[in-house]
């Protein structure tokens, strides 16, 4: 077994790295930064006695998407499980001001994200199976003005993995969402917020066990799925005049 892990430095992806690496996966792990990717695979490798090796990967970089998946299966074997834990949040209000910043954000949430599922999808319908996890957040459930950058870049990836998971039922590979709530990362610190803030190890733990019981939609901590139930059922005449 192999597994993919993409967007390799986040905590959140080091940890899933870790699980995966423990249960005696075979993994490579791929981000930007390909110096600390290697210390992680190093770091796998010893820890679990099992290969681990490092790569570069750039949600931007899509016509290097299908190259990086080749290589990964010609270094260890077919990749049957896929996590794509890389994001960027970018910064709102720059975002207003200049469409290029917005278009980063997009680009890496969206059209990067759909760039490397669709190379995954194709190994993995040719063999009839393997698992590709999309790490999402709950940002993309309803837009709100503080992100809906993001949010919408978010939005579009979560609908876009549920037509892939529609599509790839009946070849035999799953398709899985994980929506996020806040978890204790880059992308959060220094968040004011009144709501729980989950670890990175416990978010790992329950993508992890999620996959592998082939769950479509996972939102952690669970009760963002009331949260947000909530929030996308306030009509929009009224959901307009709210600060969010």
């Amino acid at each position: 077994m192999t597994t993919l892990v993409l967007g390799a430095t986040s905590r959140i992806a080091q940890q899933i790295a870790q699980r995966y690496a423990e249960s005696g996966d075979k993994v490579f792990v791929a981000a930007r930064d390909v110096e600390e990717a290697e210390r992680i695979a190093a770091d796998l490798a010893v820890r679990h006695q099992v290969k681990a090796l490092a790569g570069r990967f750039d949600a931007l970089a899509t016509d290097d998407h299908s190259g990086l998946i080749d290589h990964v299966e010609a270094e260890l074997g077919p990749v049957t499980t896929a996590i794509l834990a890389f994001g960027d949040m970018g910064d709102q209000d720059r975002s207003q001001e200049s469409f290029a910043d917005a278009k980063r954000v997009i680009d890496v949430n969206y059209t990067g994200a759909v760039s490397i599922c669709e190379a995954l999808a194709a190994k993995m319908t040719s063999r009839g199976a393997g698992t590709i996890v999309g790490v999402g957040s709950v940002a993309g459930d309803r837009g709100r003005k503080s992100n809906y950058i993001y949010g919408s870049a978010k939005g579009a990836f979560g609908l876009y993995l549920q037509g892939l998971r529609n599509r790839l039922h009946s070849e035999g590979v799953h398709v899985m969402t994980a929506k996020l709530g806040f978890v204790d990362t880059r992308m959060t610190y220094g968040m004011a917020t009144k709501i729980p803030v989950a670890s990175p190890e416990a978010a790992s733990a329950a993508i992890f066990e999620a996959a592998r019981r082939r769950v479509d939609v996972l939102y952690y901590p669970s009760f963002w799925r009331a949260i947000m139930g909530v929030i996308k059922g306030i009509p929009e005449k009224a959901f307009k005049r709210l600060s969010l």
